[in-house]
């Protein structure tokens, strides 16, 4: 805990009891602890809904293009630093996917018209703060995407401006595997 950060960022052996079965299995899984994930088991509950509602967002109806569209508007949407930079690893990594990764860290339009549509829907939903007008609605249902679709998308996006909110507000550093990615909102 520095002077200006106020959050201890835990191991898997300083985290409070309830945080470290999940803070190994992370580390497991990532090979490294995520410092968002150390950051957020100084609560239990915040650590096991987070990785609760990422789990869920997974299990949608939504493709993996889909479910990263969503991840990284509201990175963008929110400038979260830690999100972008570890969302485009992940995209830099699927050769179909990877073209992506440039235009949503600029925040530019998509060119397939279908995930555009995707993007415009979750920027709706962020900045019109849930009260998306029914033409936002229609064109995200003209794209292609189903009632059950735009659920999935705006679970997606509460569990992504959770986490967004979380590495802004404990100042998430950014782990060494992600550095390549480094990332500021454009001006």
């Amino acid at each position: 805990m520095s002077d200006s950060n106020p959050f201890p960022r835990f191991t898997v052996e300083t985290a409070p009891n309830a945080s470290r079965p999940l803070l190994q299995a992370s580390a497991q899984q990532f090979g490294f602890l995520p410092s968002p994930l150390a950051y957020a088991a100084g609560s239990p509950a915040l650590l096991r809904q987070l990785l609760a509602g990422f789990a869920a967002f997974d299990r949608t109806s939504l493709t993996q293009a889909e479910r990263e569209v969503v991840a990284m508007t509201v990175a963008f949407e929110h400038g979260c630093h830690y999100c972008m930079a570890l969302h485009s690893a992940l995209l830099a990594q699927s050769p179909e996917l990877a073209p992506l990764v440039s235009l949503l860290r600029s925040g530019s339009p998509l060119p397939d018209a279908k995930l555009e549509a995707l993007r415009s829907w979750v920027r709706a939903i962020v900045s019109q703060r849930g009260r998306v007008s029914a033409s936002s609605m229609q064109a995200f249902l003209a794209a292609g995407f189903s009632q059950e679709a735009a659920l999935d998308v705006l679970l997606g996006t509460t569990v992504y401006i959770t986490s967004t909110l979380i590495n802004l507000v404990t100042q998430a550093e950014l782990d060494p595997p992600f550095q390549a990615f480094r990332w500021d909102k454009p001006v």
